[in-house]
């Protein structure tokens, strides 16, 4: 597996112990529509809660959250559309980011920087 594509894997594996020790329900991890792949797939309370995990090495380019593109954005919109048709899901939908950071030139081994952006963008 390349570095960048465990690097990914990693944080989605942070991403949702995090959301476990938050309280949320993991329903999906890596669930798939057309072209589209969302994240986590979570539930608290009566929301569901799209969950787009962006992991990076450092911010030297940037916040992980600012590598949400429109068109991602899109993609899961289009696939949580179908995902609540298709479970018949009667929910609130909130999209979220958890944006990740490593501390030191990638180390995996040591705590990185989590932060978890609820409500990081709309639909419409």
């Amino acid at each position: 597996m390349a570095a960048h594509n465990e690097l990914g894997k990693q944080g989605e594996e942070w991403a949702v112990e995090h959301l476990l020790q938050k309280g949320y329900s993991i329903l999906h991890t890596n669930w798939t529509y057309q072209k589209a792949e969302v994240d986590i797939l979570a539930q608290q309370g009566t929301t569901l809660a799209v969950i787009e995990v962006k992991t990076r090495t450092s911010a030297h380019f940037g916040d992980p959250q600012d590598f949400v593109t429109p068109k991602k954005i899109q993609l899961l919109v289009k696939a949580v559309s179908a995902y609540v048709e298709e479970h018949e899901l009667d929910v609130e939908v909130r999209f979220d980011i958890i944006a990740i950071t490593l501390p030191q030139a990638g180390k995996l081994k040591e705590k990185p920087s989590l932060e978890h952006l609820e409500n990081a963008f709309y639909h419409f």
